[in-house]
């Protein structure tokens, strides 16, 4: 359970989340997503990263229970850190990072998938990021990345998700399968990653990261700072309460 990263023979390194029961992932769990990918960056062996998940979803963000039975703000801090730190990981993984999305993607798993090189997705999936539903900001800069702008803020503003088979319009999702077959999806575009001289492969990375017109790490923290003024002004506890009451009540 919990972060695996797995190197192999063909230099395709696989990093697993299984976080259950709903991959909603600890302050620690994002720490060690960043940890996975810095290590990828490390290793001149490892010429790819497939980012992959157990489970009903790839990822349900972070893990709301740990924030509301931990009291001051130490959690949201944590939390906020550590989204920081596995996003960037994603962008700055000196090899190219290719996510296998299935189920659902939301919160921060879209920061993880909107950072990432290439997506692929089984017919299950859906991306959303129901931020302001929890009295939270976040994710906004990497959904732009998987949608046209008013798009992205439509689905920010109504907490809608999105289809991973409309995604494929947009270019962001390079192609849908059914769900047996994501895992040989994945490994098949980032086998062709693979085959190529790694040497070239991690330069191509740093200078597509050198031209890309929006900083998404100074972005995403921004948004972060809303995150933190509504928590100073109660709002995002009361909303996280009622976010739970719900959940429980569903049970």
């Amino acid at each position: 359970m919990g972060i695996s990263s797995e190197l192999r023979s063909d230099g395709i390194r696989v990093v697993t989340m299984a976080a259950p029961p709903v991959n909603a992932l600890t302050v620690q769990g994002w720490y060690d997503v960043a940890a996975a990918l810095d290590e990828a960056s490390a290793d001149l062996d490892t010429h790819v990263v497939v980012l992959r998940a157990e489970g009903r979803g790839f990822n349900a963000g972070v893990d709301i229970k740990e924030m509301q039975r931990t009291t001051g703000f130490h959690a949201l801090i944590g939390a906020n850190k550590g989204c920081y730190a596995a996003f960037k990981a994603v962008y700055e993984c000196a090899v190219p990072v290719v996510a296998a999305v299935n189920g659902y993607c939301l919160g921060g798993g879209v920061g993880l998938v909107g950072n990432a090189d290439c997506i692929v997705a089984s017919d299950d999936a859906y991306f959303g990021v129901p931020e302001v539903i929890q009295g939270a900001l976040g994710a906004a800069t990497h959904m732009a990345r998987l949608v046209p702008q008013h798009m992205m803020r439509t689905l920010y503003f109504t907490a809608r998700t999105i289809k991973a088979g409309d995604l494929v319009q947009f270019g962001s999702v390079l192609e849908v399968v059914p769900r047996d077959r994501l895992d040989d999806a994945a490994l098949q575009v980032a086998g062709e990653i693979a085959a190529k001289d790694t040497r070239v492969i991690r330069a191509a990375k740093e200078a597509l990261n050198g031209i890309d017109p929006i900083d998404v790490n100074k972005s995403y923290r921004f948004e972060q700072g809303f995150t933190m003024e509504l928590n100073l002004a109660g709002v995002s506890d009361e909303l996280r309460d009622q976010f739970a009451g719900t959940e429980k009540s569903k049970k």
